[in-house]
Formats: structure tokens, C-alpha cells, sequence
């Protein structure tokens, strides 16, 4: 059997494993949709290019929001003019793809703490057209990070009390990324899923392509991955 041979036998083992993992992938998606939906109680207030709006006024009309939790804000050090370059990353795969959802009935919006005069400039220049909304100093980007009372109090419980998160993470001082869902239905939002940390790894196009080249994904680069418009 010849190198050719040997390479086409093995993807076709692989093959089956990948549309396993595709059926899986199908399965997960269906127990996501049938989630239960938890109607949202508390009132949020948030700054947007056509003013203060709710939460249910961010649906734009439609019956289905995203918001990406992006981590830009006051109390992030070093961020005053620039979100997170993780953040950045992923929002470079959002921007193409969230296009396309508004006819699907999906209004997608990210949400960040710092004020609307920070974030307009740098997605100017980051080239991106999604909406992006400041909370301001308000709890939402928090209370959708955490989900009972006493992760509240002690800012701990991202991820669903991942156990690794649980010491070095303080919700009430740090922002994290993360990807929430909510619908509306006679005039109630509910909130119906959270992703965060690897939850939202698929989000990224970059992080796809690398895991289908030879080398993976490998250790990352010093210095990488940067804001797009810093490579040389």
C-alpha cells in the first residue's frame, strides 16, 4: 500500500468519527432549544447610538437576541481606548457572520462597561458594523455571568462553578467574555442560554481553520493573537 493509500484509508476512519461527532454536535444543539426559558425580572438600562434602551427594546423588533458579552471597560486595566484582544479576536469572526441572522428573526448586539465614547472609536477602527452597547455601570453583563444569590456576593461561579475558575476569579472586579441568549414573547424576555471560557470556542473562525492544518493550534506565538490591524 502506497503513502496515498495509507492517507485515504486513514480519513476514511476519521470520517466516521467526524460526522459521529457532527450527529453529536446536532443532538447538543436540539437540548439547547429545549433549555427552559427563565423570564428576566430585573430592569437593565443601556446606552446605544439611538439612546438609553431596555432589554427587550435591544430585539430591535425581532424574537430572538444574542449578546456577546466583550470585555472593554473602566475597570480593566489598560483597556481605556481598546477592548480585549481576545474579545477582538473573536469579534473579527462575529462581524461577517451576524450578517446574516436578522432575517432569521436573531438581533445581535454585544454589550461592554465602557462608555459609548470608548467603544464607537474603536470599532471604527477595528472595521466591525454589529451593534455594540455600553451597560454603563449596571449588572448585566455580571448577572449573566453568575445565577444564584450567593455567586452574587462573592463574585465567584463563571462557568457554572467550573472548580479551576473558582480562585482566581472575582466577578465583582473582573469582566469575562461569554455568549448570552434571550427571547421575547408577549412583551416578557427570558433568558434561555449562557456560554462562556471554551463554551464560545467554536464562535471563532480562526481557532476552526488552525485546528484543520497539520501543526493545530500548537502553542501560541509571543505576541499573538493581536488586534488585526497590528500585523505587520
Amino acid at each position: 500500500m502506497d503513502q496515498r493509500e495509507k492517507w485515504l484509508s486513514a480519513r476514511i476512519e476519521l470520517l466516521a468519527e467526524e460526522k459521529e461527532l457532527t450527529r453529536r454536535s446536532d443532538e447538543l444543539a436540539r437540548k439547547r432549544q429545549a433549555l427552559p426559558w427563565v423570564a428576566v425580572e430585573k430592569d437593565y438600562a443601556f446606552e446605544t447610538e439611538r439612546g438609553t434602551k431596555s432589554l427587550a427594546e435591544l430585539f430591535d423588533g425581532r424574537d430572538q437576541l444574542l449578546v456577546y458579552h466583550f470585555m472593554f471597560g473602566p475597570t480593566v486595566e489598560g483597556w481605556p481606548e481598546a477592548g480585549c484582544p481576545g474579545c477582538s479576536f473573536t469579534a473579527d469572526s462575529l462581524d461577517g457572520a451576524v450578517v446574516h441572522l436578522p432575517p432569521r428573526g436573531v438581533t445581535f448586539v454585544a454589550v461592554s462597561s465602557a462608555p459609548l465614547e470608548n467603544l464607537q472609536p474603536y470599532k471604527q477602527r477595528m472595521g466591525w458594523s454589529f451593534p455594540w452597547v455600553s451597560q454603563g455601570d449596571g449588572d448585566f453583563n455580571l448577572d449573566f455571568s453568575v445565577f444564584t444569590e450567593e455567586e452574587r456576593r462573592t463574585g465567584t461561579g463563571f462557568n457554572f462553578g467550573t472548580p479551576k475558575h473558582a480562585a482566581e476569579i472575582d466577578l465583582t472586579r473582573d469582566e469575562l467574555h461569554g455568549l448570552s441568549a434571550f427571547a421575547i414573547e408577549d412583551g416578557v424576555v427570558y433568558h434561555t442560554y449562557s456560554c462562556y471560557d471554551r463554551g464560545t470556542d467554536v464562535l471563532n473562525g480562526t481557532w476552526q481553520l488552525l485546528d484543520r492544518t497539520p501543526k493545530g493550534r500548537g502553542s501560541d506565538p509571543e505576541g499573538w493573537p493581536r488586534l488585526h490591524d497590528e500585523y505587520a
